[in-house]
Protein backbone atom coordinates (compact mmCIF):
# COMPACT_ATOMS: atom_id res chain seq x y z
CA UNK A 1 0.00 0.00 0.00
CA UNK A 2 1.29 3.59 -0.85
CA UNK A 3 1.93 5.79 2.24
CA UNK A 4 -1.17 7.58 3.54
CA UNK A 5 0.46 10.46 4.57
CA UNK A 6 -1.98 13.31 2.44
CA UNK A 7 -5.16 11.65 4.39
CA UNK A 8 -3.35 13.52 7.51
CA UNK A 9 -2.37 16.61 6.44
CA UNK A 10 -3.76 19.26 8.37
CA UNK A 11 -6.98 21.26 6.42
CA UNK A 12 -8.05 25.11 7.52
CA UNK A 13 -10.74 27.46 5.95
CA UNK A 14 -12.17 29.89 7.75
CA UNK A 15 -12.75 29.15 11.52
CA UNK A 16 -12.51 25.37 11.07
CA UNK A 17 -9.19 23.95 11.77
CA UNK A 18 -8.33 19.91 10.85
CA UNK A 19 -5.64 17.76 12.24
CA UNK A 20 -6.32 15.26 9.02
CA UNK A 21 -8.78 14.71 5.80
CA UNK A 22 -11.28 12.30 7.46
CA UNK A 23 -14.72 13.03 7.92
CA UNK A 24 -17.48 11.33 8.98
CA UNK A 25 -20.19 10.97 6.90
CA UNK A 26 -23.63 11.57 8.20
CA UNK A 27 -25.48 8.47 9.06
CA UNK A 28 -28.91 8.09 10.18
CA UNK A 29 -28.96 6.09 13.12
CA UNK A 30 -32.25 6.65 14.37
CA UNK A 31 -31.93 6.38 18.10
CA UNK A 32 -32.94 9.36 19.64
CA UNK A 33 -35.57 8.48 21.80
CA UNK A 34 -38.40 11.52 21.71
CA UNK A 35 -35.93 13.35 19.30
CA UNK A 36 -33.63 14.17 22.15
CA UNK A 37 -29.48 12.68 22.17
CA UNK A 38 -28.46 11.24 25.22
CA UNK A 39 -25.30 9.99 26.94
CA UNK A 40 -25.06 7.04 24.69
CA UNK A 41 -25.33 9.39 21.59
CA UNK A 42 -22.45 11.84 22.96
CA UNK A 43 -20.12 8.77 23.63
CA UNK A 44 -20.71 7.48 20.22
CA UNK A 45 -19.20 10.47 18.31
CA UNK A 46 -16.87 11.15 21.14
CA UNK A 47 -15.11 7.58 20.47
CA UNK A 48 -14.92 9.20 16.95
CA UNK A 49 -13.03 12.08 18.39
CA UNK A 50 -10.66 10.11 19.98
CA UNK A 51 -10.18 7.38 16.87
CA UNK A 52 -8.49 11.01 14.83
CA UNK A 53 -11.27 11.08 12.58
CA UNK A 54 -10.73 14.75 11.80
CA UNK A 55 -13.92 16.01 11.17
CA UNK A 56 -17.22 14.47 12.75
CA UNK A 57 -20.64 15.25 10.92
CA UNK A 58 -23.48 14.08 12.89
CA UNK A 59 -26.59 11.61 11.75
CA UNK A 60 -29.22 14.13 10.14
CA UNK A 61 -31.23 16.09 12.41
CA UNK A 62 -34.09 18.00 11.80
CA UNK A 63 -35.06 21.35 11.30
CA UNK A 64 -38.46 22.87 13.54
CA UNK A 65 -40.85 21.96 11.18
CA UNK A 66 -44.23 19.90 11.72
CA UNK A 67 -43.19 16.86 9.32
CA UNK A 68 -39.61 17.14 8.89
CA UNK A 69 -38.97 13.53 9.66
CA UNK A 70 -39.41 10.60 8.65
CA UNK A 71 -39.16 8.03 11.63
CA UNK A 72 -39.60 8.56 15.04
CA UNK A 73 -35.84 8.61 16.77
CA UNK A 74 -34.75 10.88 14.55
CA UNK A 75 -33.26 13.58 16.32
CA UNK A 76 -34.42 16.90 16.48
CA UNK A 77 -31.97 20.05 16.20
CA UNK A 78 -34.99 22.58 17.71
CA UNK A 79 -36.61 22.48 21.37
CA UNK A 80 -35.01 22.96 24.59
CA UNK A 81 -34.37 19.36 24.97
CA UNK A 82 -32.98 18.45 22.08
CA UNK A 83 -30.60 21.32 21.61
CA UNK A 84 -29.32 20.24 25.76
CA UNK A 85 -28.46 17.01 24.23
CA UNK A 86 -26.44 18.62 21.30
CA UNK A 87 -24.72 20.23 23.92
CA UNK A 88 -23.77 17.55 25.58
CA UNK A 89 -22.50 15.91 22.64
CA UNK A 90 -20.26 18.75 21.25
CA UNK A 91 -18.75 19.01 24.62
CA UNK A 92 -17.77 15.52 24.60
CA UNK A 93 -16.07 15.82 21.20
CA UNK A 94 -14.23 18.68 21.69
CA UNK A 95 -13.13 17.17 25.49
CA UNK A 96 -11.62 14.33 22.79
CA UNK A 97 -9.91 17.16 21.03
CA UNK A 98 -12.58 16.33 17.98
CA UNK A 99 -14.00 18.98 15.54
CA UNK A 100 -18.17 18.59 14.48
CA UNK A 101 -20.71 19.72 12.81
CA UNK A 102 -24.39 18.84 12.94
CA UNK A 103 -26.32 17.98 9.45
CA UNK A 104 -29.36 19.87 9.46
CA UNK A 105 -32.40 18.04 7.60
CA UNK A 106 -36.29 18.15 6.23
CA UNK A 107 -36.82 14.64 5.14
CA UNK A 108 -39.52 16.05 2.66
CA UNK A 109 -41.76 13.29 1.55
CA UNK A 110 -39.71 10.69 1.13
CA UNK A 111 -40.71 7.31 3.22
CA UNK A 112 -38.39 5.47 5.54
CA UNK A 113 -37.27 2.19 4.21
CA UNK A 114 -36.59 0.85 7.70
CA UNK A 115 -39.82 1.52 9.11
CA UNK A 116 -43.30 2.16 9.05
CA UNK A 117 -43.68 5.28 11.04
CA UNK A 118 -45.72 8.13 10.08
CA UNK A 119 -46.07 12.13 11.32
CA UNK A 120 -49.11 12.86 12.57
CA UNK A 121 -49.63 15.88 10.09
CA UNK A 122 -49.12 15.62 6.36
CA UNK A 123 -45.82 15.46 4.88
CA UNK A 124 -44.41 18.40 2.49
CA UNK A 125 -42.52 18.67 -0.98
CA UNK A 126 -42.53 21.25 -3.60
CA UNK A 127 -45.49 19.62 -5.75
CA UNK A 128 -47.15 16.77 -3.44
CA UNK A 129 -44.43 14.27 -4.90
CA UNK A 130 -42.63 11.36 -3.08
CA UNK A 131 -41.10 10.58 -6.74
CA UNK A 132 -41.96 11.13 -10.00
CA UNK A 133 -45.52 10.46 -10.73
CA UNK A 134 -45.98 9.18 -6.87
CA UNK A 135 -48.27 11.67 -5.26
CA UNK A 136 -47.57 11.98 -1.29
CA UNK A 137 -48.53 14.82 1.41
CA UNK A 138 -49.11 18.27 0.32
CA UNK A 139 -47.51 20.81 -2.06
CA UNK A 140 -45.54 23.94 0.04
CA UNK A 141 -47.13 27.28 0.23
CA UNK A 142 -45.54 29.97 -0.11
CA UNK A 143 -45.87 30.60 3.36
CA UNK A 144 -44.21 27.35 4.19
CA UNK A 145 -41.76 27.56 2.02
CA UNK A 146 -40.60 30.91 3.82
CA UNK A 147 -41.03 29.13 7.22
CA UNK A 148 -38.93 26.31 6.44
CA UNK A 149 -36.08 28.82 5.20
CA UNK A 150 -36.53 30.30 8.39
CA UNK A 151 -36.19 27.33 10.57
CA UNK A 152 -32.45 25.90 9.01
CA UNK A 153 -31.23 29.42 9.44
CA UNK A 154 -32.48 28.89 13.05
CA UNK A 155 -30.74 25.46 13.46
CA UNK A 156 -27.84 26.96 11.52
CA UNK A 157 -27.43 29.66 14.27
CA UNK A 158 -28.45 27.38 17.28
CA UNK A 159 -25.28 25.05 15.96
CA UNK A 160 -22.98 27.96 16.16
CA UNK A 161 -24.25 29.32 19.34
CA UNK A 162 -23.82 25.44 20.99
CA UNK A 163 -20.33 25.60 19.83
CA UNK A 164 -20.37 23.97 16.76
CA UNK A 165 -17.44 24.10 14.48
CA UNK A 166 -19.53 24.02 11.26
CA UNK A 167 -23.12 23.06 9.93
CA UNK A 168 -24.21 21.04 6.74
CA UNK A 169 -27.40 21.18 5.71
CA UNK A 170 -28.82 18.61 3.90
CA UNK A 171 -29.62 18.83 0.12
CA UNK A 172 -29.14 15.27 -1.35
CA UNK A 173 -30.62 11.96 -1.68
CA UNK A 174 -34.08 12.69 -2.87
CA UNK A 175 -34.95 14.87 0.92
CA UNK A 176 -36.57 18.12 0.64
CA UNK A 177 -33.93 20.47 -0.82
CA UNK A 178 -33.18 17.75 -3.34
CA UNK A 179 -37.06 17.60 -4.28
CA UNK A 180 -36.93 21.32 -5.39
CA UNK A 181 -33.98 20.78 -7.81
CA UNK A 182 -35.33 17.40 -9.12
CA UNK A 183 -37.64 17.74 -12.36
CA UNK A 184 -38.99 14.88 -11.14
CA UNK A 185 -40.58 16.30 -7.99
CA UNK A 186 -40.70 20.15 -8.34
CA UNK A 187 -43.27 21.15 -11.12
CA UNK A 188 -44.31 24.33 -9.40
CA UNK A 189 -44.73 27.39 -11.80
CA UNK A 190 -43.75 29.86 -9.35
CA UNK A 191 -40.03 31.26 -8.87
CA UNK A 192 -39.58 28.23 -6.82
CA UNK A 193 -40.03 25.84 -10.35
CA UNK A 194 -38.68 26.16 -13.40
CA UNK A 195 -37.36 23.99 -16.56
CA UNK A 196 -33.60 24.11 -15.61
CA UNK A 197 -31.16 23.13 -12.03
CA UNK A 198 -30.82 27.02 -12.70
CA UNK A 199 -34.66 27.79 -11.55
CA UNK A 200 -35.31 25.30 -9.49
CA UNK A 201 -32.33 25.62 -7.09
CA UNK A 202 -34.15 29.17 -6.16
CA UNK A 203 -35.39 27.58 -2.86
CA UNK A 204 -31.67 26.19 -2.00
CA UNK A 205 -30.05 29.66 -3.08
CA UNK A 206 -32.41 31.60 -0.51
CA UNK A 207 -31.77 28.44 2.34
CA UNK A 208 -27.89 28.89 1.87
CA UNK A 209 -28.41 32.75 1.92
CA UNK A 210 -30.55 33.01 4.99
CA UNK A 211 -27.78 30.28 6.67
CA UNK A 212 -25.04 32.91 6.03
CA UNK A 213 -26.66 35.44 7.52
CA UNK A 214 -27.89 33.82 10.59
CA UNK A 215 -24.16 32.67 10.89
CA UNK A 216 -22.42 35.35 9.84
CA UNK A 217 -19.06 35.26 7.57
CA UNK A 218 -16.79 33.33 9.35
CA UNK A 219 -18.71 30.02 10.38
CA UNK A 220 -18.02 27.45 7.73
CA UNK A 221 -21.13 25.88 5.76
CA UNK A 222 -21.40 22.93 4.22
CA UNK A 223 -23.77 21.58 1.71
CA UNK A 224 -24.44 18.07 0.88
CA UNK A 225 -25.59 17.28 -3.06
CA UNK A 226 -25.82 14.83 -4.77
CA UNK A 227 -26.99 13.31 -8.33
CA UNK A 228 -28.62 10.16 -7.00
CA UNK A 229 -31.48 10.10 -5.41
CA UNK A 230 -32.75 7.32 -3.43
CA UNK A 231 -35.75 7.32 -5.51
CA UNK A 232 -34.05 7.09 -8.42
CA UNK A 233 -30.59 5.93 -8.11
CA UNK A 234 -30.03 7.09 -12.11
CA UNK A 235 -31.09 10.17 -11.78
CA UNK A 236 -29.16 13.23 -12.69
CA UNK A 237 -29.27 16.69 -12.31
CA UNK A 238 -26.01 18.21 -14.42
CA UNK A 239 -25.23 16.42 -17.54
CA UNK A 240 -22.35 18.38 -18.54
CA UNK A 241 -19.79 20.80 -16.89
CA UNK A 242 -21.73 23.92 -17.68
CA UNK A 243 -25.15 22.34 -16.13
CA UNK A 244 -23.45 22.00 -13.25
CA UNK A 245 -21.73 25.22 -12.93
CA UNK A 246 -25.47 27.02 -13.39
CA UNK A 247 -26.66 24.80 -10.73
CA UNK A 248 -23.33 25.17 -7.99
CA UNK A 249 -22.06 28.64 -8.62
CA UNK A 250 -25.15 30.46 -7.01
CA UNK A 251 -25.00 28.58 -4.11
CA UNK A 252 -20.95 29.18 -3.82
CA UNK A 253 -21.83 32.93 -4.22
CA UNK A 254 -25.03 32.72 -1.17
CA UNK A 255 -22.58 30.76 0.67
CA UNK A 256 -21.52 27.36 0.57
CA UNK A 257 -17.61 26.67 1.50
CA UNK A 258 -17.75 23.04 0.93
CA UNK A 259 -19.50 21.27 -1.07
CA UNK A 260 -20.28 17.58 0.32
CA UNK A 261 -20.61 15.74 -2.79
CA UNK A 262 -21.99 12.54 -2.81
CA UNK A 263 -21.80 9.40 -5.18
CA UNK A 264 -21.91 5.88 -4.62
CA UNK A 265 -18.79 5.24 -5.54
CA UNK A 266 -16.02 7.64 -5.34
CA UNK A 267 -13.66 6.41 -8.04
CA UNK A 268 -16.33 6.53 -10.89
CA UNK A 269 -15.63 10.10 -13.46
CA UNK A 270 -18.50 12.10 -13.06
CA UNK A 271 -18.48 12.86 -16.85
CA UNK A 272 -16.09 10.06 -18.27
CA UNK A 273 -17.23 11.55 -21.94
CA UNK A 274 -15.09 14.32 -21.34
CA UNK A 275 -11.86 13.29 -19.13
CA UNK A 276 -12.15 9.54 -19.64
CA UNK A 277 -12.69 6.32 -16.99
CA UNK A 278 -10.13 8.12 -14.63
CA UNK A 279 -11.62 11.68 -14.93
CA UNK A 280 -12.22 14.17 -12.05
CA UNK A 281 -15.04 12.36 -9.57
CA UNK A 282 -18.40 14.66 -8.86
CA UNK A 283 -16.49 16.28 -6.00
CA UNK A 284 -13.56 16.88 -8.71
CA UNK A 285 -15.74 18.76 -11.28
CA UNK A 286 -17.34 20.47 -8.07
CA UNK A 287 -14.48 22.24 -7.64
CA UNK A 288 -12.55 22.79 -10.59
CA UNK A 289 -15.75 24.66 -11.62
CA UNK A 290 -16.88 26.52 -8.34
CA UNK A 291 -13.17 26.40 -6.59
CA UNK A 292 -14.39 25.95 -3.27
CA UNK A 293 -13.70 23.46 -0.96
CA UNK A 294 -15.02 19.83 -1.78
CA UNK A 295 -15.67 16.51 0.29
CA UNK A 296 -15.85 13.17 -1.26
CA UNK A 297 -18.08 10.46 -0.39
CA UNK A 298 -19.05 7.08 -1.40
CA UNK A 299 -18.15 3.70 0.00
CA UNK A 300 -15.13 4.66 0.95
CA UNK A 301 -13.25 1.10 2.94
CA UNK A 302 -16.09 -1.05 1.37
CA UNK A 303 -15.50 -4.07 -0.49
CA UNK A 304 -18.23 -2.94 -3.19
CA UNK A 305 -21.05 0.04 -3.16
CA UNK A 306 -22.88 1.67 0.25
CA UNK A 307 -25.95 0.12 -1.26
CA UNK A 308 -24.35 -3.71 -0.88
CA UNK A 309 -23.11 -3.00 2.08
CA UNK A 310 -26.75 -3.16 3.79
CA UNK A 311 -26.88 -6.66 2.73
CA UNK A 312 -23.34 -7.55 4.10
CA UNK A 313 -20.05 -5.93 1.88
CA UNK A 314 -17.25 -6.33 3.89
CA UNK A 315 -15.16 -3.61 5.03
CA UNK A 316 -12.05 -3.48 2.57
CA UNK A 317 -8.96 -1.62 1.77
CA UNK A 318 -9.20 -2.13 -2.25
CA UNK A 319 -10.33 1.14 -2.81
CA UNK A 320 -7.91 2.87 -0.77
CA UNK A 321 -4.76 3.10 -3.23
CA UNK A 322 -7.49 4.98 -5.73
CA UNK A 323 -8.37 7.15 -2.56
CA UNK A 324 -4.88 8.45 -2.15
CA UNK A 325 -4.19 8.83 -5.98
CA UNK A 326 -7.08 11.24 -6.16
CA UNK A 327 -6.24 13.02 -3.27
CA UNK A 328 -2.47 13.37 -4.65
CA UNK A 329 -3.54 14.90 -7.48
CA UNK A 330 -5.60 17.85 -5.35
CA UNK A 331 -8.60 16.18 -6.51
CA UNK A 332 -10.86 17.50 -3.91
CA UNK A 333 -10.06 18.19 -0.60
CA UNK A 334 -11.71 15.72 2.19
CA UNK A 335 -12.80 12.15 1.97
CA UNK A 336 -16.36 11.24 4.25
CA UNK A 337 -16.13 7.88 5.82
CA UNK A 338 -19.50 6.30 6.37
CA UNK A 339 -20.12 2.51 7.04
CA UNK A 340 -16.44 1.42 8.30
CA UNK A 341 -16.59 4.21 11.03
CA UNK A 342 -19.90 2.60 12.11
CA UNK A 343 -18.20 -0.82 12.68
CA UNK A 344 -14.87 0.93 13.93
CA UNK A 345 -14.12 3.81 15.56
CA UNK A 346 -10.56 3.82 15.07
CA UNK A 347 -10.48 3.30 11.70
CA UNK A 348 -8.72 6.04 11.15
CA UNK A 349 -5.98 5.87 13.84
CA UNK A 350 -5.92 2.09 12.00
CA UNK A 351 -5.46 3.60 8.43
CA UNK A 352 -2.60 6.08 9.76
CA UNK A 353 -0.55 2.94 11.47
CA UNK A 354 -1.36 0.65 8.75
CA UNK A 355 -3.19 -1.62 10.73
CA UNK A 356 -5.15 -3.12 7.57
CA UNK A 357 -5.65 -6.76 9.61
CA UNK A 358 -6.95 -5.13 12.63
CA UNK A 359 -9.88 -3.01 10.63
CA UNK A 360 -13.46 -4.27 12.07
CA UNK A 361 -15.52 -5.89 9.43
CA UNK A 362 -18.87 -3.86 8.59
CA UNK A 363 -22.50 -5.84 8.55
CA UNK A 364 -25.77 -4.69 8.78
CA UNK A 365 -26.27 -5.57 12.73
CA UNK A 366 -24.56 -2.76 13.26
CA UNK A 367 -26.91 -0.50 12.28
CA UNK A 368 -28.64 -1.72 15.17
CA UNK A 369 -26.06 -0.86 17.81
CA UNK A 370 -24.36 2.28 18.88
CA UNK A 371 -20.50 1.08 18.73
Amino acid sequence: MPATDILFKPFKLKSLELANRIVMAPMTRSMAPDGIPGNPNAAYYKRRAQGNVGLILSEGTVIDRPASRNEGNIPFFHGDAALAGWKNVIDAVHGAGGKMGPQIWHTGSVTSFLSDWLPDVPVESPSGLEAPDKPRGKAMSDEDIADTIAAYAKAAADAKRLGFDVAEIHGAHGYLIDQFFWDGTNHRDDKYGGKTIAERSRFAVETVAAVRKAVGPDFPIILRLSQWKQQDYTARLATSPAEMESWLAPLADAGVDIFHCSQRRFWEPEFPEIDGDEGLNFAGWAKKITGAATISVGSVGLSGDFIGSFSGEAVSNAGIEKLLARMERDEFDLIAVGRALISDPQWATKIRTEKWDEISTFTPTALGELV
